[in-house]
């Protein structure tokens, strides 16, 4: 048994909601990936994707908004530790999370384009 005291189910899926509503308010990055995401979703809808590449879409969209929440929670708990003292250690790893974002939001912009491009050649004809 630990010091602290059992969550429970309830407050568990509480405490994640609040998370990413703190995410959603502090960061104007994850509400850029979400709006986009928003976009992305409704033309997938309504190019008719499949459901496979409709899961693939998914899976880009939340690496992309899963790492962007990563970086955020490295970032704040380093400010938190350091307490915003400057540590080349500290921006060597805020740069590298930085970069996880940057790799994924490439990757999953690559894959926007095999879907997103083979569905609208497909419309097209060509």
């Amino acid at each position: 048994m630990t010091k602290f005291k059992a969550q429970g189910f309830n407050n568990t899926f509480r405490n994640a909601r609040k998370g990413f509503n703190l995410a959603i308010k502090s960061e104007m990055n994850i509400r850029i990936h979400v709006a986009v995401a928003t976009l992305v979703l409704f033309f997938a809808i309504y190019l008719k994707f499949t459901p496979t590449e409709f899961c693939i879409l998914l899976f880009a969209i939340a690496i992309v908004i899963v790492t962007e929440m990563l970086n955020t929670a490295i970032e704040f708990a380093l400010d938190s530790i350091y307490h915003n003292k400057y540590s080349r250690m500290v921006g060597m790893a805020k740069d590298i999370s930085a970069g996880a974002v940057l790799f994924a939001t490439f990757t999953s912009i690559f894959v926007g384009i095999i879907l997103f491009g083979s569905k609208l050649l497909s419309i097209l004809h060509i």
